[in-house]
């Protein structure tokens, strides 16, 4: 991998990149493309943010960007980082810098202008790459040699550089889980068990973030496993993790070529009982909806064994939606300790990926024309409805329904119509 350029990407090439390009190459300052973006072009992946550095203090970059007419918003200023927006995209500028002190969360920075000098200072080698305007990609440190060997490898002294940042404990497996093509890199991975203790001073947000991302990298399985048998895990989760039921979660979904969940996979790794859910959920500070979803794993479903009933199914397919009722068979599956292709129904699958929801047919209007008064009965009548309905699978009619409901507000004794 010699001399690379990545002009001809099409995220380069357009107007929104080369017009940060345009706007900071002038008054002898000197802009370029940094880290991921190039990393990625490189491998021939997708490329989503594109982030840039220069020589410009934060000052000359507003500066700059305003003589252009391009917004600039101070997001990031005491660090250095300007975004600048082009036609509602946003791109982050950093100033080139060095750390003069850091405390394992935080660092202070004074400007710079030398590139090696800012390489220095990030984590990966593969992430110390930097593109000109020309697309010509510098690589200060060596990274070409580890990215094209799929080497994830720490910038000089790995203890070092986590106790610069406790987060890259983190960001080590992720990127190892994401680009190593062989064994995780062993100084990485002992300088990740010797400042384990750092692991405690990171907010939840940032674990969260990274460890959900982590689940679901290219190989999940193998971060797992390294980080569960040095007791980083355990650290992380405040318990035991089940990787057999996680290892047999993922190798289905691979199998079946289903879209990721990073909660399903949390769940399939973490979860024994309900309470698991509650400390989980706090543990690493989910969301509203991923503790939800959460929860909804952690209780109790239906029995699954090789066939289930349609009927049953169906009507807890309705209760909870055919995604998370997707997540709970899964996740079934799994917990049995067979293997999982024995038991994996795909028809069944499918069903359930396919299935439409029922309407119900009956409204607050219809009893309303009924002579029922507006009110908070008409709503409890309306859930007694709906509860039969469903006993019935769906099939009563909207008549039959009515016909179960007299003028009085009663129910009557018919028997509906199917």
């Amino acid at each position: 991998m010699q001399s690379p350029n990545i002009a001809d990407a099409e995220w380069f090439r357009r107007s929104e990149t080369q017009s940060v390009f345009h706007c900071l190459n002038r008054d002898g300052f000197e802009v370029r493309i940094a880290g991921g973006a190039i990393r990625n072009a490189l491998l021939g992946q997708p490329v989503f943010e594109v982030d840039f550095a220069t020589t410009a203090t934060p000052l000359d970059t507003i500066r700059l960007a305003a003589d252009a007419g391009v917004k600039s918003v101070p997001t990031g200023i005491q660090h250095g980082t300007i975004t600048l927006v082009v036609n509602k995209t946003a791109f982050e500028v950093t100033t080139l810098r060095r750390d003069i002190e850091t405390d394992g969360r935080h660092a202070t920075v004074v400007f710079g202008t030398d590139w090696k000098e800012d390489a220095l200072r990030r984590d990966f080698t593969i992430n110390a790459f930097f593109a000109d305007r020309s697309g010509a990609v510098h690589d200060p440190l060596g990274g070409l040699r580890d990215l094209e060997a799929g080497r994830v490898r720490f910038i000089g002294d790995a203890q070092l550089r986590i106790r610069e940042d406790y987060l890259r404990i983190l960001r080590f497996f992720r990127f190892s889980a994401e680009y190593a093509q062989g064994g995780f890199d062993e100084e990485g991975v002992l300088a990740s068990i010797r400042e384990r203790h750092g692991l405690e001073r990171l907010s939840k947000e940032r674990i969260r973030a990274e460890l959900l991302r982590i689940v679901i990298a290219r190989r999940a399985s193998a971060a797992i496993e390294i980080m569960d048998e040095t007791g980083l895990l355990a650290l992380l989760l405040g318990g035991v993790a089940r990787r057999a039921r996680f290892e047999r979660l993922r190798s289905m979904e691979d199998a079946l070529s289903l879209p990721l969940s990073p909660v399903r996979r949390l769940g399939a790794l973490a979860l024994f009982v309900e309470e698991d859910a509650e400390r989980l959920a706090d543990r690493l500070r989910l969301s509203s909806e991923e503790s939800t979803l959460l929860y909804a794993l952690a209780a109790h479903s239906p029995k699954i064994e090789d066939r289930i009933g349609r009927d049953v199914l169906e009507r807890f397919l309705y209760r909870f939606g055919k995604n998370l009722m997707l997540d709970r068979v899964l996740l079934a599956w799994a917990s049995l300790p067979s293997y999982p292709h024995r038991i994996v129904d795909v028809n069944l699958l499918r069903w359930i990926l396919d299935w439409e929801k029922p309407h119900f047919p009956v409204t607050g209007s219809d009893l309303i024309s009924l002579g029922w008064t507006p009110g908070p009965k008409v709503g409890e009548k309306l859930r007694e409805l709906e509860a039969f309905w469903i006993e019935q699978n769906f099939r009563p009619s909207r008549k039959a329904l009515l016909q179960r409901i007299d003028t009085a507000g009663g129910v009557t004794a018919r028997a509906p119509s199917r």
